[in-house]
């Protein structure tokens, strides 16, 4: 790039910055909690899958990939609570605060349990998550 055209870019920069105001990352539309409850499938898939196997390596696989999933879940659930969720849903929804937390230590807890029924009460909690993200997207 040349010296004029660095500096005019600068210029530009100072003397009309831009000034972008918005309630999340990017225009909504790009969270969904579709992103969580699928993570929470596969860990109650591979929870599944680990009981129903003897191969001490493919547990051993199932483990790692159960608690990679697990994390991912917790990731989509606090970006939902950190970046999407406003006071005015909770406000609306009192109890969201309280289902979020619950399902990310429902997740945390998958990590430590093979039992499938664990697996489905984080799918349930998600669900009843999304019920309140769809609700506020009208």
């Amino acid at each position: 790039m040349r010296l004029i055209d660095r500096v005019l870019t600068l210029a530009d920069r100072v003397i009309a910055p831009a000034t972008v105001s918005a309630h999340c990352d990017l225009p909504c539309g790009v969270y969904d909690p579709a992103q969580a409850r699928i993570e929470a499938q596969s860990v109650k898939a591979t929870q599944e899958k680990i009981n129903a196997s003897e191969d001490h390596d493919f547990i051993t696989r199932g483990l790692i990939i159960k608690e990679e999933r697990a994390e991912m879940v917790k990731h989509h659930l606090w970006v939902l609570w950190t970046d999407y969720f406003k006071p005015e849903h909770l406000e609306k929804h009192p109890n969201l605060h309280d289902l979020v937390w619950k399902a990310t230590k429902t997740a945390g807890e998958t990590k430590k349990t093979n039992d499938p029924a664990v697996g489905q009460r984080l799918l349930d909690e998600i669900d009843a998550i999304a019920e309140i993200f769809w609700d506020t997207k009208k």
